[in-house]
């Protein structure tokens, strides 16, 4: 009698939670759109087109959505269709390579457009349960249910801190990157970004940047660390480029006429791979900042604090590595 009695009340809890879930997400999906991408090539004198599929989360009612970067990157047509198939034109306005997000606002904005709310990825916990909303397999508006497994940092650098990202074992496949991971309150604490996979198909290690990455790289405006995106090295990656130190962060991408194009500092100019990392070769490595070595990865939080206390004018000191050979990089400060 008691084992049926448990078996009914675990029933009604397992209906009364995929009710909520139910609930919820017909209260989220309308926020979640397909990012459809046109990349044109010139070959042979004859212009080819290849188009690509992502997902994406509206963030505010006058157009502004968020993606992956890897989704938008090399497209010369980004189109956003909503949930009730209406299609309209997007701009990239800003994207980040290192922590694989980007910004998008539609040309013409939709009135009653719905925006999902921002959470905080900070106070989410390992266990928590978190839903999925995207286009897996282009398969729109589909929904994947699971949990928190893991809080970590890349080794990207973005707006002067490690890009952080969050595991889960909800179901993630191609078409659901730039989707939203959201928590049981209907917020917003993921764009969905990779899976680590042997077969190509998912195999339980799912991965979303969290949004507080996400809200700093794309919003929080300093002229230093918008600069440049970087991958900071590992002693064994050091090591191979011959790096006179432990660590030191290689940079990767520059944002024209910011301070770091104007201070004088190069990107990476070869994409190569090593020990399974995706990186861009040939550009400058920093080896400190204002004196403070970059050895360590609370190194750059030290070196982060001191450049957000410089005023208009001050001088900024950056020691690089270029082909070999140690230099200074200086220039005075401006916001």
């Amino acid at each position: 009698m008691k084992t049926l009695y448990f078996l009914l009340l675990f029933s009604c809890y397992s209906c009364a939670e995929a009710q909520d879930i139910s609930a919820l997400f017909e209260q989220l999906d309308p926020s979640v759109v397909t990012i459809e991408v046109t990349e044109y090539k010139i070959k042979d004198q004859q212009v080819t087109s290849s188009g690509g599929l992502g997902s994406g989360v509206i963030i505010s009612s006058d157009g502004l959505i968020m993606t992956a970067s890897h989704v938008v990157e090399f497209a010369n047509e980004v189109r956003v269709k909503l949930q009730n198939g209406t299609s309209f034109k997007a701009d990239v306005l800003s994207s980040s390579s290192a922590a694989d997000v980007a910004l998008l606002k539609l040309r013409s904005v939709p009135p009653n457009l719905q925006a999902v709310k921002m959470g905080e990825s900070k106070t989410s916990k390992i266990g928590e349960q978190v839903m999925i909303i995207g286009a897996p397999l282009g398969l729109e508006h589909s929904l994947s249910v699971g949990y928190i497994s893991r809080k970590m940092s890349k080794n990207m650098l973005t707006n002067g801190e490690m890009a952080g990202f969050i595991q889960t074992d909800a179901s993630i496949n191609h078409g659901n990157s730039g989707g939203p991971m959201l928590n049981m309150k209907g917020e917003l604490i993921g764009i969905v970004s990779f899976i680590l996979s042997q077969s190509g198909g998912f195999e339980g290690l799912g991965f979303a940047v969290d949004i507080d990455t996400a809200k700093k790289t794309l919003f929080d405006v300093n002229s230093f660390w918008t600069g440049f995106d970087g991958l900071f090295l590992s002693e064994g990656l050091a090591g191979i480029l011959n790096t006179p130190q432990k660590s030191g962060v290689l940079v990767q991408r520059i944002t024209p006429n910011s301070f770091a194009d104007n201070i004088g500092l190069k990107p990476g100019l070869v994409q190569g791979e090593i020990f399974g990392q995706k990186l861009w070769l040939g550009g400058d490595i920093i080896l400190s900042i204002q004196g403070l070595s970059c050895n360590a990865p609370h190194d750059l939080g030290n070196i982060k604090k001191q450049i957000e206390n410089l005023k208009e004018g001050d001088q900024v000191l950056i020691e690089i590595l270029r082909k070999g050979e140690v230099l200074v990089l200086e220039a005075s400060f401006s916001n």
